[in-house]
């Protein structure tokens, strides 16, 4: 990958962070919860023509940081007895249990029930919640992309599920692969099928162009409003870096 160069650039009264590495394209972000701006792009690059290229991005850039800014955050999660918790958009209350086995998680009527070995500190409990939401949006993604690959007409080579920064899925379409939130675990299951749906039409269309809306609006009529529910819901408290 070759070294890294950091700098920042100042784009009246937005801050923007420089970093120059091995890589071939500029990547433009905008990260929670406090919109912060950072730009990657080939050693080499000069700053002039970083500039040009900020300048020509920033109504983009300006929305991205009102939206994060304003986009509703859960509060932090503690892992403690009746914390409430959501699984596929309905509310359960914690109930950790301390147990010398392996830790599991269940629902059981309106309780989310963790199990964990005695002493488990909240980066334990943490790391647990994390993996069983990963493995349950794994499941019920996997139904849903053998669902919709026949009526796309497309094959996926590979699914993967994991914490995200700022999307909720992605696409290669080379690769012919996506990568899935592992928080869509916490929405209704309507909007994990949205989802699935606008990644795997890509592989028919990696952009956002009227080819890509005709495909959503023929299979998805309420795509729209799936994605409004989505995006109307609180994200994840954790603060991310890049």
């Amino acid at each position: 990958m070759g070294a890294e160069a950091a700098s920042q650039l100042s784009l009246g009264d937005i801050s923007v962070d420089v970093v120059l590495k091995g890589i071939r394209n500029i990547h433009l972000g905008v990260y929670p919860p406090n919109g912060r701006v950072r730009v990657a792009a080939p050693l080499g690059t000069s700053i002039e023509r970083l500039r040009l290229f900020l300048i020509s991005k920033l109504d983009w850039i300006r929305k991205q940081r009102n939206k994060v800014r304003a986009q509703e955050r859960e509060t932090r999660r503690d892992y403690q007895g009746r914390e409430s918790h959501f699984v596929w958009g309905k509310r359960y209350l914690l109930r950790v249990e301390e147990h010398d086995a392996a830790p599991v998680v269940e629902l059981s009527l309106n309780r989310l029930v963790l199990r964990v070995r005695p002493g488990s500190g909240r980066d334990r409990k943490a790391e647990v919640m994390e993996a069983w939401y990963r493995k349950l949006v794994r499941e019920a993604a996997a139904a849903l992309v053998a669902k919709w690959e026949p009526k796309l007409k497309v094959r996926l080579n590979s699914m993967a599920v994991r914490a995200m920064r700022t999307r909720w899925g992605t696409c290669n379409p080379a690769a012919r692969s996506i990568r899935l939130n592992t928080d869509l675990g916490k929405k209704p299951p309507e909007c994990l099928e949205y989802i699935v749906l606008h990644e795997l039409a890509h592989l028919l269309e990696p952009t956002h162009n009227a080819r890509f809306v005709v495909l959503m609006d023929r299979h998805m009529p309420d795509w729209r409003q799936r994605r409004q529910v989505l995006n109307s819901l609180p994200v994840r408290h954790e603060e991310w870096g890049y």
